[in-house]
């Protein structure tokens, strides 16, 4: 794995987990530039931490230790796991964010992201499902890596679930149900309308509403076959081209 990480960028801000690895959550940093963001995630009275930092160019930081407890998802919930950090690998992906200039993300940097991921991945035999947004896992709070990210991209490689084509529309005339489903697949649907805002985000990205339609009910329920499908297979690598 070293000869991935470029700079070792050591930060004070971890303690010990208490739960297996089973998931990674993405995020972007919402800074201006990189050292902004590696000056915060390194600064002890700012009390937060990432595994690993991605600039744009592709340089790796790493930045806390994978089998130490990082501090990037906060309040956060995913699966019926409340203590995410415990649970997760969280890696930052330098980016300014909504509030300073969004942008797609770079070819370097997704370059970069794709071999990371898979050696997390395989060390900690993490299902794609379990690879995830920060706005997945708190969705009232966050919207990041937001919609510009290729999450395709990961797919592609069998690190993420993959947008699936919805064969019919699917609106349930129990709103209840619907929420039942999107519970089962992971969010935490406290609030509704910030749940089904998250899940458009990132399965649906081109409308982002909040409203609960045919559509997003048809993607949930090929989402769920999807993820029980890919959960049975384990993630060897056997598919990465390197």
């Amino acid at each position: 794995m070293d000869e991935l990480i470029h700079r070792d960028t050591p930060s004070p801000n971890w303690n010990e987990r208490k739960l297996p690895v089973s998931m990674v959550v993405l995020h972007y940093t919402g800074m201006k530039s990189a050292q902004d963001a590696l000056d915060r995630l390194c600064d002890p009275s700012a009390e937060v931490s990432a595994h690993y930092l991605i600039e744009e160019d592709g340089i790796v930081h790493r930045l806390v230790a994978e089998d130490k407890r990082a501090w990037h998802a906060g309040r956060s919930y995913w699966r019926g796991i409340t203590d995410v950090n415990s649970a997760s690998v969280g890696i930052e992906l330098v980016n300014p964010g909504h509030t300073l200039g969004y942008r797609p993300f770079p070819e370097a940097q997704m370059e970069a992201l794709i071999p990371l991921l898979a050696g997390i991945m395989a060390r900690h035999n993490i299902a794609p499902a379990n690879v995830v947004g920060h706005s997945d896992v708190a969705p009232v709070r966050k919207i990041d890596p937001g919609e510009l990210f290729e999450w395709e991209v990961l797919a592609r490689y069998g690190l993420a679930l993959s947008t699936p084509k919805p064969r019919i529309r699917l609106l349930h005339e129990n709103p209840g149900a619907f929420f039942l489903s999107l519970e089962r697949f992971g969010y935490d649907v406290t609030d509704g309308r910030a749940a089904v805002t998250a899940f458009q985000r990132r399965f649906r990205p081109r409308i982002i509403d909040g409203e609960l339609d045919g559509e997003v009910g048809a993607l949930l329920f090929e989402l769920l076959i999807a993820r029980d499908s890919s959960e049975q297979d384990d993630c060897d690598g056997d598919d990465f081209p390197w």
